[in-house]
């Protein structure tokens, strides 16, 4: 497990815990004898909510109650863990049934956010609340800060996603930046299904993708369902 201790960031004492974590329930179905993650992940979603409320709370006063429940509802969403999970690897990690494996579900977004709140779960539980709010800023810091300062501005991503999960979509993204650090441009485009649907540009990887989603939306809504 190195390289995903690595890509979090954290190192447990033990390997159990990290272990069950990573236990896709089609396991357990098959072997009753075994235990999957699924009383893991339901602590690790309730100390994810906590965590991300009380860094909005304390670090963005000026936003009101509301705000902060559509902040954190959206950072805490299954779209956002699965993304969250693929930019650890958390899927290439994930114990699965074979029949599961079979049928993709180490790409799954509901298997990859579950597991990704029972992985917050059990470093929980290892390594206690200061070891795991660590390990949540590291991993939604950025996400947080976009969030908190643009709370009435629409996420295109998500909004795309969403869209696409209607017809089993997924979209998928690709950047490149340009020029000197102080400089710095990026371009970014979005593929569903091996075509290209949207390109945008700004300054920040982010910033191209969420025009790159912009632009898919709009060619989604213009063409015929």
């Amino acid at each position: 497990m190195t390289s995903l201790d690595d890509e979090l960031g954290y190192v447990f004492t033990g390997s159990e815990l990290l272990s069950l974590s990573l236990t896709h329930r089609s396991v357990s179905a098959e072997d009753p004898s075994r235990h999957d993650n699924e009383r893991l992940e339901f602590l690790g979603d309730a100390v994810l909510q906590l965590v991300i409320t009380d860094r909005l709370y304390r670090d963005y006063p000026r936003l009101a109650e509301g705000q902060m429940a559509k902040i954190r509802a959206a950072l805490v969403s299954r779209p956002t863990l699965a993304d969250v999970a693929r930019t650890i690897g958390l899927g290439n990690h994930i114990e699965l049934a074979p029949a599961e494996e079979r049928s993709g579900g180490r790409d799954k977004d509901s298997i990859l956010a579950d597991a990704m709140e029972a992985v917050i779960g059990a470093v929980y539980l290892d390594g206690g609340i200061e070891q795991v709010s660590k390990l949540i800023e590291r991993l939604w810091g950025d996400r947080v800060g976009e969030r908190a300062k643009s709370p009435g501005v629409r996420d295109y991503k998500t909004r795309l996603q969403e869209v696409l999960a209607k017809d089993g979509k997924r979209p998928e993204y690709g950047s490149q930046g340009t020029g000197p650090d102080h400089e710095r441009m990026f371009t970014a485009w979005v593929v569903v299904a091996g075509t290209e649907i949207g390109r945008g540009t700004g300054r920040s990887k982010k910033e191209a993708e969420q025009e790159a989603a912009r632009e898919a939306l709009e060619l989604l809504s213009s063409s015929p369902h």
